[in-house]
């Protein structure tokens, strides 16, 4: 690889990840937003756009794909941080949120992508929730008896719930929560 080559990549890479910030905040503003109208917002062509993203479907999915990786380094900050008491409960708003977003795709992205999606994501999510339990009950903050496939399984009611229903999340979070205190 020759050294003209390396800042042409990353160049690239930083006109990926402005195209994917573009369509994440025009997306939650205007989730019928166009790659013509995403293209504009951004100030390239709708070739460039297309470069990165063959459909408007890959788009969306890379916007979840690194909301999802944000979500899971937040797991790993906090499951680090001085307080475990309110850890995991801070986490489960930001996967409440993720919640909402991945709602709404449901009906944008077809099933195939829904699942590689998913596939693509399950052992993360474990492994993030595992890294915030074991915290918990390394600081005897949160039962020992609990494993992260259970606390998936406890708050499945975030990808279904849909965003009518946001009022009712905190509630619910808080007595998913409360179950898995230490006693």
């Amino acid at each position: 690889m020759s050294v003209s080559q390396s800042p042409r990549r990353a160049d690239a890479a930083r006109n990926r990840a402005h195209l994917v910030d573009v369509a994440r905040a025009a997306l939650s503003a205007d989730p019928s937003a166009t790659m013509q109208s995403l293209a504009r917002l951004a100030g390239v062509g709708q070739g460039t756009i297309y470069r990165h993203f063959p459909s408007r479907e890959a788009l969306l999915a890379e916007v979840y794909r690194d909301d999802f990786q944000a979500l899971i380094a937040s797991a790993r900050a906090l499951a680090t941080g001085p307080d475990q008491g309110a850890a995991l409960r801070s986490w489960l708003d930001g996967l409440a949120a993720f919640g909402y977003q991945k709602h709404a795709l449901t009906e944008v992205l077809d099933a195939v992508t829904r699942q590689q999606l998913h596939d693509e994501q399950y052992d993360e999510i474990i492994a993030a929730i595992g890294l915030l339990l074991d915290a918990g009950v390394r600081a005897r903050v949160l039962r020992p008896d609990v494993a992260p496939p259970d606390l998936l399984a406890l708050v499945a009611f975030l990808w279904q719930i849909g965003s009518s229903a946001a009022d009712r999340v905190p509630h619910l979070l808080d007595l998913v929560v409360d179950g898995l205190r230490a006693s």
